[in-house]
């Protein structure tokens, strides 16, 4: 009798509501606890450049230039030099019958709150060429570029791009990254991150025009890496210059002419060297910034006049240059004669012939034969101490 009244007291205890609650309780104790427990070690595991913020990746950064300065014998103080106090340079080499602006100062750019016009091209058909290519969701892996096209803008460097991307052993970024220039401040885990990915033996590439009269952009390229080759793709000044306000000229009918921009006085015919279509042809000035970081041998000037005429002999010295098999040849191209330009018979990603768009081969507008002469006489010596340089004569004159 004693022993059946413990059981029924123990039996009304066990499932007491209380002590189902306490017992629910103590088991969703234990989940919690495991759950934890699962994402320490998960996060623990997690790469470094993932959990860093913002001060860290950009103390990484710091650390980086600093080891390439500090791994440059005689040069350091030189390498930095460049990075922080942004020195001036002279144009006192050459003699000419104008006022230098000092070369920080800001060119006049109407085309400069405009989204660059290169970007996001597209072909005569439709299809887009969008900012990663299309092998980016392959195998493989993401790399900082070993090439770089850097310029010049209307140069013809989104044909010598596009061209390029035919060879299977080259991997370019499609849009224009302009990490040298306007977006240095995201670090280079951000500037890898827009590369495409690429295999072993395979080039990553970017193309960004406005490098070359960008002061910082040759130290900065360097600190990334000194063995970066850089592809210049250069065009009859003058016509240049046209072109690229050809190009301003399609989205701001508004602006005022060629003939007025050109000069700060026409009556003297002074050259308004501070407007960036100007600026930009000068093609010795900018060479002398580039090649105290990196020897000629390292960089390519492409014409861009034999782009047009001859694209398979320009395209072969590339991919030497490159370091490549000559597999993009004459096959690859035929003239369109309504657009004046070479389209590929077979671009990348199509089995179908493709031109660029539209907004390539524009009729260019009247300019009066005085000033386009003027323009001729102004740039002469500066072309000439660019063939001395170079060993290049383009024949522009």
């Amino acid at each position: 009798m004693e022993y059946s009244l413990f059981c029924h007291h123990f039996y009304a205890l066990s499932v007491s509501p209380v002590k189902k609650k306490l017992g629910l309780l103590f088991i969703m104790l234990l989940l919690w606890v495991y759950m934890l427990y699962s994402c320490v070690g998960y996060c623990a595991s997690m790469p470094p450049s993932l959990v860093a913020d913002n001060n860290n990746n950009r103390a990484k950064e710091t650390d980086f230039l600093g080891k390439y300065a500090e791994a440059e014998s005689g040069r350091p103080d030189l390498m930095m030099s460049k990075l922080l106090s942004r020195p001036q340079s002279s144009w006192t080499d050459v003699e000419s019958d104008y006022d230098e602006p000092t070369f920080r100062r800001a060119p006049r750019d109407f085309s400069k709150d405009e989204v660059d016009l290169d970007r996001d091209e597209e072909w005569d058909d439709g299809r887009r060429v969008y900012p990663l290519s299309s092998f980016s969701n392959g195998s493989g892996s993401k790399k900082l570029p070993q090439a770089i096209i850097i310029g010049v803008k209307k140069g013809g460097t989104r044909a010598l791009l596009e061209f390029l991307r035919v060879h299977p052993d080259i991997r370019a970024v499609g849009a224009e990254p302009h990490f040298f220039d306007r977006n240095y401040d995201n670090g280079l885990d951000w500037y890898r991150d827009l590369m495409p990915k690429t295999l072993e033996g395979q080039i990553t590439m970017e193309k960004t025009p406005s490098y070359p009269s960008y002061f910082e952009a040759p130290a900065r390229i360097y600190a990334m890496s000194r063995d970066t080759k850089l592809i210049v793709v250069v065009r009859d000044p003058v016509t240049r210059a046209i072109s690229d306000y050809t190009q301003t000229l399609s989205k701001k009918p508004d602006i005022p002419t060629f003939e007025s921009l050109t000069f700060k006085n026409r009556t003297t015919g002074l050259i308004d060297t501070s407007w960036s279509a100007i600026q930009i042809g000068i093609y010795a000035k900018h060479l002398d910034n580039w090649l105290q970081f990196f020897p000629m041998s390292q960089i390519l000037f492409v014409s861009g006049e034999r782009l047009i005429s001859d694209p398979a002999g320009e395209l072969g010295r590339v991919q030497d240059f490159l370091g490549l098999k000559r597999i993009i040849t004459d096959k690859h191209f035929y003239f369109n004669q309504t657009k004046g330009f070479p389209c590929l018979k077979k671009a990348e990603g199509s089995s179908k012939p493709h031109c660029l768009g539209k907004t390539k081969g524009r009729i260019h507008p009247n300019i009066d034969p005085e000033v386009v002469q003027r323009l001729r006489d102004f740039y002469r010596p500066f072309n000439m101490k660019f063939y001395q340089m170079t060993g290049h004569n383009f024949g522009w004159d």
